[in-house]
């Protein structure tokens, strides 16, 4: 299977290619189609104590336990209450060449949209103080922008740890 992220010959990361557009409140994020594993609509979640507050859970799908996480309440967003367009997007995310499943709960999933390389650019600086090598780089299109972000590093590597050390047991799943 071919890997998710080519890189250039210079070992950068190529950045165009097809990704899936979903927003939170205004702002529109695309994520590598390759990353995505499902999209489904909200469910109950289990809750685990002693998380991080944008760790909504855990949910059973078709017999494995992944966690899931709240893009909004990571992202220091407000909260905001779930409708049906909420959605909990499956990706498999890279913890040191580990894969590991997870869901992300976002307002809405909005097109899959092919970037060309000429329609992105690199994140503007932002200072010292903020943390944005997760955001992969700007796309235009349209006129608008849309935050083009590397699923593998919304999570530090040590948040990552911390879902992989959750509690799980085993879930029926029947």
């Amino acid at each position: 299977m071919q890997a998710a992220t080519i890189e250039s010959v210079s070992g950068e990361k190529l950045r165009g290619g097809k990704y899936l557009v979903f927003h939170l409140g205004k702002e529109e994020f695309g994520v590598e189609v390759l990353k995505i594993r499902e999209i489904m609509g909200i469910q109950d979640i289990t809750s685990v104590p002693q998380t991080s507050n944008f760790v909504k859970g855990v949910i059973n799908l078709r017999g494995k336990v992944i966690p899931v996480i709240d893009l909004r309440l990571k992202f220091g967003l407000e909260s905001a209450e779930y409708t049906q367009r909420t959605c909990i997007v499956v990706v498999q995310v890279e913890e040191q060449g580990q894969p590991l499943m997870m869901g992300v709960i976002v307002d809405g999933v909005s097109e899959v949209l092919t970037m060309q390389e000429s329609d992105i650019e690199d994140t503007p600086e932002f200072g010292d103080d903020l943390r944005v090598d997760y955001i992969l780089g700007m796309a235009k299109v349209k006129g608008k922008v849309k935050i083009l972000l590397d699923i593998d590093r919304v999570l530090s590597a040590q948040e990552i740890r911390r879902l992989e050390d959750l509690p799980l047991g085993v879930v029926d799943a029947g």
